[in-house]
């Protein structure tokens, strides 16, 4: 009996574990107890981006309480833990490494610039990070999961939209507008491939990310005799971009990156000029896309919280919940709630289903997307979250080339 105890007491002590059941042994790392698993949200509450952030956040929560409901993981409740960066770098690494001992991962850093200054720490601290960027740049980093297609590929699946709808064709002029930040000159890769493989000229203008005004870009490319303008820039300009060309009387199509465009467009002036002239390319399903997975979240949504006006950022923070979730579950499974062992689950999924809310989801491929489908949408005021969609999710060829070249 004697030697029965000590057997157990060392098999105890190896597996270094925190048990969810009584019989059952998991292996815990930060942030993880007997009773909760806590995750890391460091993102911009009060700066540029907070309306965004502060929606994607509720729908972490969204999903949160749902898998919650049905016992968490692993026997444990789910639970985020949250700073506020307010788009500055200084307080984003603050806020990192005072919520860095305190979770298992992080399912929101916000920001290029604050994603990059992390980046070193988390090669040291095995935590894996689900960044608010579809930047192509991140996926050589083996701890970010990128939930979606990256910038370049929606940039080539909008342009092969405007090709099926005979708007553009070999030999016709068309120009990107990007500003001259890691998401722009991805998604400028996007188009500078599409052209070379379709035959058409590509002009680029770079502008810089605290100018608003792009009048200059917009006259030069109307002189050109662009047939359309892909941008690849943060909404204000957006809708200068857009504003210009409607008193330039200018009718050309303006297709945008998802992160280019806000509903609030739809308040301002060139409101009427936005809804007739841009398409949004969007990774993630719009809010209104009448499919069973996003109807689902907004009913949900609008239950749970009937004062908040929605955007597809609901949809985009529920997503990369579900893939959170089903990463930690595969950790779980394998007994190993550890860091390391969530970044072998992580790099061990081959598929996630979504629901519709994205294409589906495999990050087991090193330094591939995780998914290479998008949506089209139109700018729409009656359509909750002021996009209606034009197309589910569909790929082009040239991503698939686009990605056998990559390898």
């Amino acid at each position: 009996m004697r030697n029965l105890v000590i057997g157990l007491a060392a098999a105890l002590v190896l597996g270094g574990c925190v048990t969810g059941d009584e019989d059952t042994q998991v292996k815990a790392g930060p942030g993880v107890t007997a009773d909760t698993i806590a995750l890391g949200v460091l993102t911009d509450m009060t700066g540029p981006f907070s309306q965004s952030a502060l929606i994607r956040i509720k729908g972490y929560e969204l999903f949160l309480s749902e898998l919650n409901e049905r016992g968490g993981v692993c026997g444990r409740k789910v639970e985020l833990k949250q700073k506020d960066h307010g788009y500055n770098v200084d307080r984003a690494l603050e806020g990192y490494f005072e919520l860095e001992p305190q979770v298992l991962g992080f399912i929101d850093v916000a920001g290029a610039q604050m994603t990059a200054a992390i980046a070193p720490d988390l090669m040291q601290t095995r935590a894996i990070v689900a960044p608010a960027s579809w930047s192509a740049s991140l996926l050589g980093n083996p701890h970010m999961m990128i939930v979606g297609t990256t910038y370049d590929l929606d940039v080539i699946n909008g342009l092969e939209h405007l090709k099926r709808e005979g708007v553009i064709k070999p030999g016709d002029t068309i120009g990107h507008i990007h500003v001259d930040s890691d998401y722009g000159r991805n998604g400028l890769e996007g188009s500078q491939f599409a052209t070379q493989q379709w035959g058409l000229d590509l002009l680029t203008r770079s502008v810089p990310e605290a100018v608003t005004d792009v009048i200059t870009p917009v006259q030069e490319l109307k002189a050109a005799g662009a047939k359309a303008v892909f941008l690849s820039t943060s909404p204000p300009q957006t809708a200068s971009a857009v504003g210009t060309a409607d008193k330039l009387g200018w009718d050309a199509p303006f297709l945008v990156n998802a992160v280019g465009y806000d509903p609030l467009i739809l308040d301002s002036p060139v409101a009427g000029a936005v809804v007739e002239r841009v398409r949004v390319v969007s990774p993630i399903a719009p809010y209104a896309a009448d499919l069973p997975g996003p109807r689902a979240v907004a009913e949900k949504f609008e239950r749970k919280y009937p004062g908040l006006q929605p955007t597809g950022s609901v949809d985009h923070g529920y997503a990369i919940g579900i893939a959170f979730a089903a990463v930690l579950q595969k950790a779980c499974d394998a007994r190993d709630l550890s860091r390391d062992g969530v970044l072998r689950a992580f790099q061990d999924t081959n598929s996630v289903d979504t629901d519709s809310l994205t294409g589906p989801l495999r990050f087991s491929l090193v330094g591939r997307p995780s998914s290479t489908q998008s949506y089209i949408a139109k700018p729409d005021p009656k359509a909750p979250g002021g996009l209606a969609v034009l197309a589910n999710l569909f790929e082009s060829e040239l991503v698939k080339l686009k990605g056998t070249r990559a390898k």
